[in-house]
């Protein structure tokens, strides 16, 4: 059997996450694997189109890094304080996409996610990140539906 060393944790900071984080940490503690805790902000540069200037928008993801990086690492000391081996990061792009970068770069063996961060219009509009990284992934991919899940 394949062994799991290195987990990844992808959150969006919605109310998926805090749900989801039991789960990767029972799944990491089974196989003393390290958490990898990632989120991906969003591009700005379609709003280019709309005559802002680029500076603006490169400020803006900037401030929204800065500002994800503190509230991912606010959420790792909630949810894994007592797991050490947790680590963090916050990389600007296509959610799906940066997800299965990482995935290749760091060499992670398995990936916890969510199925159901966005919702109505927005998962519309922006589609299933669970669903493409599903299909995509070169590692095996556990997806939990947090609102279907029995309580502990």
């Amino acid at each position: 059997m394949n062994e799991f060393k290195k987990l990844l944790f992808p959150i969006d900071f919605s109310d998926v996450s805090p749900k989801m984080a039991p789960w990767a940490l029972t799944v990491a503690k089974k196989f003393s694997a390290e958490i990898h805790l990632l989120f991906v902000a969003r591009k700005l540069e379609h709003l280019s189109s709309l005559n802002v200037a680029q500076v603006s928008i490169e400020d803006f993801e900037n401030a929204v890094i800065r500002g994800a990086e503190e509230k991912i690492e606010e959420f790792a000391n909630t949810h894994f304080q007592a797991y050490s081996a947790c680590k963090t990061m916050v990389v600007l792009g296509d959610a799906a996409e940066e997800i299965l970068n990482y995935v290749k770069s760091e060499e992670i063996d398995l990936i916890v996610i969510g199925t159901h961060g966005r919702k109505g219009m927005e998962r519309i509009l922006f589609g299933s990140v669970a669903e493409r990284v599903i299909k995509m992934s070169p590692v095996p991919v556990m997806s939990i539906n947090p609102y279907r899940t029995r309580a502990s």
